[in-house]
C-alpha cells in the first residue's frame, strides 16, 4: 500500500494576476491615459473653474457668469475679434490660392530640379514664429527696412509698415503668407500625386482642355484635402498669437490686436486670470463653431 501525499499549491507570483492577455492592452493605454488626464483634461477643468472666479491665490472668489457678461459688454474683446475675422478673411484665401498655384507648378513634369524648388518651398515654414517675425520686423521698418528700399527703387515712399493701422494688418498678412503657403502647398502637391493620371489621359481624348481638367477632375479629387486646409488654416488663424505679438504688439491703436493676444495680456499682464480664462472658452466656442460650420458645408 503506497501513501500519496498531496501535491503542494504553488504560491501565486506578485503581480502575476495584474499582468493578464486581457489587462496587457488596458496598461499599454494607461500612461497616455494618464497624461491625457493630468495634462489635458486637468487644465480644461480648471481653466473652466477659474473662468467662474476673480482674485488670485487664496483671495480668489466665485462670481459665477460675471466674467461672461463682461465679455460681452468689453469693445475691445469685440475690437480683438473683428481683427482677427479680418485677417483670416483676407489671408486664408491668398495663401491657399498661391498655395494650390504653386502646387500645380512643382507637380508639373515641365519644371526642372523640382525636388529643389520644393523644398525652397517647404524651408519658410521651418523657420520658428519667433525668429521669421524678428526678421520680417527688421525687414518692414520704416527708415531701414529692406522692403522699403525695394520699393524706393521704383519710386515708392517710404510705408510705415508697423506704425500705421492699416499696413500693420498688411504687415501681418506678408507675414503668415510668407511662412505658412510652402506648408500648405505640399499638403497640395501630396494631394496631386495621388490623382491617377488615366483620369486627365481620358479628359485630354475627350478634348478637355487645362481650364475643364482642372475644374472636372483636380478640384473633385482635391476636395478633402482643399476642405483640410481651410479648417487647419481657419483655427490656426483665430489662434494667431506670435506674429502681432513680435511685430506690433497688437499696435498701433490696437489695429492688430488678436484674441489670443488679447488673452495673453489679460493673464499674463494685468493678471486677471478669471477673464483671460474666459477669453479662452469664447476662443474655443469660436473655433468650434467655425469647424462644424465648414464640416456641414462640405457635405452639402
Amino acid at each position: 500500500m503506497t501513501l500519496t501525499l498531496p501535491r503542494p499549491r504553488r504560491m501565486p507570483v506578485a503581480g502575476r494576476s495584474l499582468v493578464t492577455r486581457r489587462n496587457i492592452p488596458y496598461l499599454l493605454v494607461l500612461p497616455a491615459l494618464l497624461g491625457f488626464l493630468a495634462f489635458k483634461a486637468y487644465p480644461i477643468v480648471a481653466a473652466l473653474y477659474i473662468s467662474l472666479t476673480t482674485g488670485a491665490g487664496a483671495m480668489r472668489s466665485f462670481v459665477g457668469l460675471d466674467n461672461y457678461v463682461r465679455l460681452v459688454n468689453d469693445p475691445l474683446f469685440w475690437t480683438s475679434l473683428g481683427n482677427t475675422g479680418l485677417i483670416l478673411v483676407v489671408q486664408v484665401p491668398i495663401m491657399l490660392l498661391l498655395a494650390l498655384l504653386l502646387a500645380l507648378a512643382l507637380n508639373s513634369s515641365s519644371v526642372r530640379l523640382r525636388g529643389l524648388w520644393r523644398l525652397g518651398v517647404f524651408m519658410p515654414s521651418l523657420t520658428g514664429l519667433v525668429a521669421y517675425g524678428v526678421m520680417f520686423s527688421v525687414i518692414l521698418r520704416k527708415d531701414a527696412g529692406l522692403l522699403n528700399w525695394l520699393l524706393s527703387l521704383f519710386g515708392v515712399d517710404p510705408i510705415d509698415w508697423l506704425g500705421s493701422p492699416f499696413w500693420a494688418r498688411i504687415a501681418i498678412v506678408i507675414a503668415l503668407t510668407w511662412h505658412y503657403t510652402g506648408y500648405n502647398a505640399v499638403i497640395y502637391l501630396a494631394g496631386l500625386q495621388s490623382v491617377p493620371k488615366e483620369l486627365y489621359e481620358a479628359a485630354m481624348v475627350d478634348g478637355a482642355g487645362a481650364a475643364r481638367r482642372f475644374r472636372s477632375i483636380t478640384v473633385p479629387q482635391l476636395r478633402p484635402i482643399l476642405l483640410l486646409t481651410v479648417v487647419l488654416s481657419t483655427i490656426g488663424t483665430l489662434q494667431l498669437f506670435d506674429e502681432p505679438f513680435v511685430l506690433t504688439g497688437g499696435g498701433p491703436d490696437n489695429s492688430t490686436l488678436t484674441i489670443s493676444l488679447y488673452l495673453y495680456q489679460n493673464g499674463f499682464r494685468y493678471f486677471d486670470f478669471g477673464y483671460a480664462a474666459a477669453i479662452a472658452y469664447a476662443l474655443t466656442l469660436i473655433v468650434a463653431g467655425f469647424g462644424f460650420a465648414q464640416m456641414r458645408m462640405q457635405r452639402r
